[in-house]
């Protein structure tokens, strides 16, 4: 099964952001509209981490589900085959309606993990997103590619929000 070292990783992905909160607490967005916020999203740059390694040209689809939840789909393809196309399937929902930028994220039942919406472009043309962890950050947009001082400022944003931004590095999306 050539899916089955990639599903293997994400429990144990799942458990780490689940378990591992910081003690500093991690502000969030105050308004998301996830009508708005579904569709297609370019990994723009990510922190490594297992579950991605070795991907390029990943992108996170969301669209919305008859009982609210949230589908997630990220689809990535590995550097060294650029044919085949891996894919993680999931459900994120808004457990408070009171702070609309902090998801939970489950892609294998019962090991969920936090989906915080650090920063959001008011035209939802890109996002900041991480983990209270500071384990996991994500920085996304609707296009392939984000201009140079757009990316600077996300990137400043997450260290004055505790991220260690030297880990992060850029997603390579040229499959398209």
């Amino acid at each position: 099964m050539r899916y089955y070292k990639y599903s293997l990783l994400i429990p144990i992905i799942m458990i780490s952001l689940f378990c591992c909160r910081s003690a500093r607490e991690l502000p969030t967005v105050k308004e998301v509209n996830i009508q708005k916020y579904a569709g297609t999203w370019y990994e723009i740059a990510r922190f490594p981490h297992g579950f991605e390694e070795g991907l390029k040209c990943v992108t996170a689809t969301y669209s919305l589900k008859e009982n609210g939840k949230i589908k997630v789909v990220n689809r990535g393809r590995p550097v060294e085959n650029p044919s085949e196309v891996k894919k993680a399937t999931g459900t994120a929902r808004v457990p408070d309606k009171s702070e609309p930028g902090k998801l939970k994220v489950v892609f294998f039942w019962p090991f969920g993990g936090d989906y915080y919406i650090l920063d959001l472009d008011d035209d939802y043309r890109h996002v900041l997103v991480g983990s209270p962890s500071r384990k996991y950050l994500w920085i996304l947009a609707r296009d392939l590619q984000l201009d140079e001082k757009t990316y600077r400022q996300l990137v400043e944003k997450a260290r004055k929000l505790g991220f260690n931004t030297d880990k992060l590095m850029k997603v390579e999306q040229d499959c398209w």
